[in-house]
């Protein structure tokens, strides 16, 4: 009776460790291909994903290996689950050393040719995989035990190699950890260090080096090794959560809530299906009925079951778990989207109330204007009739002003025009036209339809206004939230990230703040607020002007300027235009007719040229701050006294 629930004991527990390998690969599998597709040009990203695919080939060998029949499949399984192994201190020396140079203390050359070393090394054991020469033959008559590989000379040539490149690692990682300031940064040094440690004790093949204590206490054994998965899977979530911040310019809930998703979405769905699999094909075996089409059908549901919870408990979860006293600022976010009004959506509803209109007068043509900067703008028209925009002119604004004291309907050609207004506010937002014919009076009956759907096209023209304007304050916040968010980003691990991230700006973001400030070179907010302030070259500059940023920034930009200046005497000629443009209208702030008539050429061709001279600024600018981050720029000594 004991023997018969050990013998159970044991089976649930090879079964349990199996389903834990598979989970841990499908977990790696899914954690690089996120870090393939979201972080992939941060440096400890790019070394992590390296580790995750080690992972993957170690526990993808392993759980294969476990549930083959056949001794040729289960050798080459465990050979390939070697291949993954070899590399694996290799890539831990090298995740820790981009991790410590992201706290500012990049590799002065020693560490880096370590790295090469460790993976020359590994390579060589690589090479000795195929032979017996790494390790032996395996051994399949393990019951109760799991299949495994035996140990040859070098195999314990290997183990030092292994556990002395991981303890380095270690050091390096402890030395990461000490010259974080933050505390969320600490944290996660912490996660890093803990679950580096637990998966490299984890993945490697203990059985290797001797089977006597697992032959003698083998439920014991069989005990530690699925909490040893289970170890290991939890050290590979909890280093993949640390590292998901890294490269990335979303804020903190932002990471959380994406990783939690994609593990839910991933790894946990197919997990759960996996389990479920397990379960009924030893249900299967056990009352010997056929599992295939019942393990199919769960199999499906499972996942759409899944997907189906995650897709409706996201924004709840999300709200309590992730955002915490921003609950009430995410949520109206979250909603806006849905809430958002699009120029089809407007159109469309627009559309619907010109076709009542149409139907209560009984004609076919109508059309809303909305009220632009100079005349009023045609945003829908239905109907054979067409309007032509040039009527929509100024003089039709005076017409309303002058007939329409009382915001009633008037006759406007040949059409009846019913004023539309902003409420409470009273302010004229548009018109709504009717096509009238021949009638010279409104028929009473009409008035009252026309005026509720008046409303209706008042409240959605409203709404338009609405909405433009906060798109273009969106617009305008942008490019600083992208910057502020990419500092603090970059500013968690190495606090002197704050004062440049320049190589994560975007030409476009440069090229804007340059002209922005610019446009306010002699003194406004577009220059005292810019983001520019933050440049190394900037800050630099301070020093020199007794503090002041405000000067700094415009001694960078004259800088700039004269960078862009061609050599010898000023001319007015085409090789002299970029500068003479800069000169004139920033400079010199002169308008732009001005400019355009002093240089011969047209508005249009002007504001072309504007744009070209503003971007050879802007190249300029990141020219001086790669030279600052590297200790070699000097500000010009003239440009310094001249502002």
């Amino acid at each position: 009776m004991i023997e018969t629930g050990l013998g159970f004991l044991r089976s649930s527990l090879i079964i349990l460790n199996q389903i834990f390998e598979a989970g841990i690969a499908i977990t790696a599998v899914s954690l690089a291909l996120r870090a393939f597709t979201f972080n992939l040009r941060n440096r400890v990203a790019r070394s992590f994903a390296v580790i995750l695919t080690c992972v993957m080939m170690i526990y993808s060998g392993e759980s294969l290996s476990s549930v083959m029949t056949d001794e040729l499949w289960i050798e080459f399984w465990l050979r390939m689950q070697w291949l993954g192994l070899v590399y694996l201190p290799a890539a831990y020396l090298h995740f820790a050393d981009a991790l410590l140079a992201t706290t500012g203390r990049p590799s002065r050359g020693r560490r880096r040719l370590s790295i090469r070393i460790a993976y020359f090394i590994s390579t060589l054991f690589l090479i000795a995989l195929p032979s017996y020469t790494l390790i032996g033959p395996v051994v399949t008559d393990t019951a109760p035990l799991l299949p495994y590989l035996q140990r040859t000379p070098l195999t314990w040539v290997f183990t030092f190699y292994y556990f002395l490149i991981i303890v380095l690692s270690g050091t390096i990682l402890w030395r990461s950890y000490k010259r974080t300031v933050l505390t969320s940064s600490r944290r996660r040094s912490l996660y890093l260090m803990g679950g580096a440690f637990a998966l490299a004790l984890g993945s490697y093949p203990y059985l290797l080096l001797g089977t006597g204590l697992a032959e003698f206490i083998p439920t014991v054994f069989l005990i530690s090794a699925a909490g040893g998965s289970l170890l290991v899977f939890i050290a590979l979530i909890a280093m993949a959560y640390a590292v998901a911040f890294f490269g990335v310019a979303w804020p903190d809930r932002v990471v959380r809530s994406r990783l939690f998703k994609w593990l839910l979405r991933g790894p946990v769905t197919v997990f759960a299906a996996l389990v479920l699999m397990t379960v009924l094909r030893q249900v299967g075996l056990l009352f010997e009925w056929d599992s295939f089409i019942a393990i199919s059908l769960v199999s499906i549901l499972t996942v759409l079951f899944l997907e189906h919870v995650i897709t409706i408990a996201a924004p709840v979860w999300e709200r309590w778990f992730f955002h915490g006293g921003e609950r009430d600022d995410v949520r109206l976010v979250q909603r806006l989207e849905e809430r958002l009004i699009t120029s089809s959506d407007l159109s469309q509803f627009l559309e619907a109330v010109l076709a009542a209109v149409c139907d209560q007068f009984q004609v076919n043509t109508a059309f809303v204007a909305a009220l632009g900067d100079q005349a009023p703008e045609l945003i829908v028209r239905v109907g054979d009739k067409l309007l032509p925009e040039s009527d929509l002119s100024q003089n039709l604004l005076e017409e309303v002003a002058a007939r329409n004291g009382n915001q009633g309907i008037f006759a406007w050609g040949e059409y009846w025009l019913l004023p539309l207004y902003e409420t409470p506010e009273n302010e004229l937002l548009g018109l709504l036209g009717i096509w009238r014919g021949d009638d010279e009076e409104l028929d009473e009956a009409l008035r009252e339809p026309l005026y509720l759907l008046g409303r209706r096209a008042a409240l959605a023209l409203e709404d338009r206004r609405l909405q433009r304007q906060v798109f273009a304050a969106v617009e305008t916040l942008n490019p600083k939230v992208d910057l502020i968010q990419r500092l603090r980003a970059a500013a968690s691990f190495d606090q002197n990230e704050v004062f440049s991230d320049l190589e994560n700006v975007r030409e476009t973001d440069l090229s804007g703040w340059v002209k922005d400030a610019l446009s306010h070179y002699w003194g406004g907010p577009k220059l005292t607020t810019s983001p520019l302030m933050n440049l190394r070259i900037v800050q630099a500059a301070m020093r020199e002007h007794d503090g002041n940023p405000t000067n700094a920034l415009r001694a960078i930009l004259k800088e700039a300027i004269e960078r862009v200046r061609p050599a010898g005497e000023r001319r007015f000629t085409g090789e002299w235009i970029l500068y003479n443009i800069l000169e004139l209208k920033f400079m010199e702030g002169r308008k732009v007719r001005e400019v355009a008539l002093r240089l011969a050429m047209s508005e249009a061709d002007l504001y072309r040229k504007q744009r070209v001279a503003i971007e050879e600024v802007a190249g300029a600018i990141l020219d001086m701050e790669r030279a600052a981050q590297d200790g070699t720029y000097l500000l010009e000594e003239e440009t310094v006294h001249e502002v």
